[in-house]
C-alpha cells in the first residue's frame, strides 16, 4: 500500500489538519493537471496522471475517519480488513447488544414514521461515535493493537449514521 500520508506530506497520525492537509492536496492538484502536461510525451502525461490519481485516493483515505484509521493500522502492519464473511477485528458482545437494540428502535421508529425519534437515536449515536474516535486517535498513538476494537465500533456507528440519514432523506423526498 502507497502511504497516503506522505503522499500528501501529512504526519502519520489519527489527529490531523484536515485544513493544511485538503489545502496541499489543492497545491498538489494543481501541479499535477493535465492541461500542464499537454505539451509533455505521453509517459510524462501518464506518471502526471498516475500521480494525481494516487493523490487524490490518499486524500479520499485520509479525510475519511475510518479509511484514516484502516491506513494507519495497515502502516502499521495491523489487519483490520473488513470482509463480507467476516471482519477481522471483535467488538465486545455487549456492544453488539446494544446496537442490536438501537437498530430495533430505528427500526421501530422508521416503521412508525417518526422521525424525531429517528433523530434521538442518531444524536446519541453521533455522541458515542465522537467519543469513541476521540477513544481511537488515543489508542493510535500509545497502543494500536488495543485500539482495533475501536475502529470496529466506529464502523457500526457509521453504518447506524448512514441509515439515519436515509430514513431523514426519505423523509423529505
Amino acid at each position: 500500500m502507497e502511504d497516503p500520508f506522505e503522499l500528501l506530506g501529512a504526519p502519520r497520525k489519527y489527529d490531523l489538519d484536515l485544513a493544511a492537509v485538503e489545502k496541499t492536496h489543492r497545491d498538489l492538484s494543481r501541479e499535477l493537471h493535465p492541461d500542464k502536461f499537454a505539451s509533455a510525451g505521453a509517459s510524462e502525461r501518464k506518471a502526471a496522471l498516475d500521480k494525481a490519481a494516487s493523490v487524490n485516493e490518499a486524500w479520499r483515505i485520509v479525510r475519511d475517519p475510518i479509511r484514516r484509521a484502516e491506513a494507519l493500522f495497515a502502516l502499521a502492519g495491523i489487519a483490520v480488513a473488513e470482509t463480507n464473511d467476516t471482519s477481522t477485528i471483535s467488538v465486545p458482545p455487549k456492544f453488539l447488544m446494544e446496537m442490536m437494540e438501537a437498530r430495533e428502535a430505528l427500526a421501530e421508529a422508521r416503521a412508525k414514521k417518526d422521525l424525531e425519534k429517528v433523530r434521538s437515536l442518531g444524536e446519541g449515536i453521533r455522541a458515542r461515535y465522537e467519543v469513541t474516535q476521540a477513544k481511537l486517535a488515543e489508542g493510535l498513538q500509545t497502543a494500536p493493537r488495543s485500539a482495533v476494537s475501536r475502529l470496529g465500533e466506529m464502523r457500526f456507528y457509521k453504518r447506524f449514521l448512514d441509515e439515519v440519514d436515509a430514513i431523514e432523506d426519505e423523509a423529505a423526498g
